[in-house]
């Protein structure tokens, strides 16, 4: 069997763990290049399948079904959950909170396929912070949509720590963070009860939507499970921006 091809384009030490981006042919599709990263020797994310990155943007404005939108999204990722959201001429403003700093690099020196589509958007601004402990403090600048796609899940979190964003008394606060009518959205590899239970004593309206693609490098079906959460009486309170 032909060994694929494999370029090593960033190798770097973080608090989390080595953290490599690289971009290789399929073995299962010779001529298909993906990029890809991994966090402590671990699979992370894709270009490959991007699905359910790109739908938890679209539905999440979709939910709110406002326009003039201001979105904050915790992670960057290759940047598709960003590039979705900007996608829309309702979205005004993007404020993207990423941890990792070489993230960051690597779409301003060009490394990932979307650098050049969402590095010249003036409608985005890209932050280096911990995304979760900004939502655990008091708000400053409200959002109309909040976007986290962060952890594989609420269970299995990068710190391998539960983070209190998860909980009922954490979700509270992190709804300061929102506008009237404003949605929160979370993304997960795996369905979560006692998270949907969460969001439902802190939210008066949740939608758990599975979104399901065929991944072709595994060969079989694969379930993500995108969370919506918002007040939709709120929708009829004065904007306060």
């Amino acid at each position: 069997m032909k060994p694929s091809k494999l370029e090593i384009l960033a190798y770097e030490d973080t608090s989390l763990g080595p953290l490599c981006l690289r971009r290789r042919e399929l073995l299962s599709e010779p001529g298909t290049i993906v990029t890809e990263v991994t966090l402590n020797h671990e699979f992370l994310m894709s270009s490959y399948n991007t699905d359910s990155e790109r739908e938890i943007s679209s539905r999440a404005i979709f939910h709110h079904g406002g326009s003039g939108l201001s979105a904050l999204i915790g992670g960057l990722g290759l940047g598709y959950t960003a590039a979705e959201m900007l996608r829309h001429d309702q979205v005004e403003s993007v404020e993207v909170v990423e941890f990792l700093q070489p993230v960051i690099d690597w779409m301003n020196d060009g490394l990932v396929p979307l650098s050049s589509t969402i590095s010249g958007d003036e409608r985005l601004i890209v932050t280096r912070g911990d995304v979760y402990g900004r939502l655990m403090d008091p708000p400053g600048t409200l959002f109309d949509v909040i976007v986290i796609d962060v952890d594989h899940s609420p269970a299995d979190t990068l710190d391998e720590n539960e983070h209190p964003f998860y909980t009922g008394p954490g979700l509270a606060k992190a709804k300061q963070h929102l506008r009237p009518g404003g949605v929160l959205a979370v993304w997960s590899y795996a369905q979560s009860s006692s998270f949907s239970s969460n969001l439902e004593n802190a939210f008066t309206r949740v939608s758990v939507e599975p979104i399901t693609t065929e991944n072709k490098m595994v060969g079989h079906q694969q379930t993500d499970w995108l969370f919506f959460a918002s007040d939709p009486a709120d929708l009829e309170a004065p904007q306060q921006r």
